[in-house]
């Protein structure tokens, strides 16, 4: 099956592409895990972050955002012990703070899915030459969430996330799932 320029062979970045990426997702708590991942992510590899996706489950509450806004500054310290993860406490931190801020939102679905009118915006890139890092949509998202009090989201880590949860389809069109996502 032909895939996009940056899936590999290992199984997990095929099952990512073949079943989540660019798949429009408007489940407040698999968005709010995204934006978490992506965050944890930052100067590393998303393999890297699939590998351990598993684990971060498991340590961080399945992502219960109620829960990780409460966590304490114990909690994050016995996390930077954890070899399963990223041990970064600034964005273990981070964590916490975008938990808090989450919460504040009125709407967080209807806020993220904002950036781009509420509808996924379908791209029809030939090659990875044309897929942008960062977009204005993007760089409104990172302002807004800034403004908003959550970190570890730059307008890189925005655009990744809205390709991850399928707010813009970037499938390129050589991509077997471009065809089925782009209706």
């Amino acid at each position: 099956m032909p895939r996009c320029f940056w899936c590999n062979e290992d199984p997990l970045y095929m099952d990512y592409h073949d079943q989540e990426w660019g798949v429009p997702l408007r489940d407040a708590q698999m968005l709010f895990e995204f934006l978490l991942l992506e965050g944890f992510q930052a100067g590393l590899s998303w393999i890297t972050i699939l590998k351990k996706r598993a684990r971060y489950r498991e340590v961080m509450f399945n992502f219960d955002v109620q829960r990780i806004a409460n966590m304490t500054d114990a909690e994050i310290e016995a996390l930077m012990l954890e070899p399963g993860i990223i041990r970064n406490r600034l964005k273990l931190n981070a964590a916490r703070k975008n938990a808090q801020a989450w919460l504040r939102l009125e709407d967080p679905v209807a806020f993220v899915w904002s950036f781009v009118g509420g509808q996924p915006k379908v791209n029809h890139f030939k090659d990875r030459s044309e897929v942008p890092a960062i977009t204005p949509e993007a760089e409104a998202m990172s302002k807004a969430l800034k403004k908003a009090g959550f970190t570890f989201v730059g307008p890189t880590i925005c655009y990744a996330y809205m390709q991850a949860t399928g707010m813009v389809m970037d499938h390129t069109v050589d991509c077997d799932r471009y065809a089925e996502l782009s209706r």
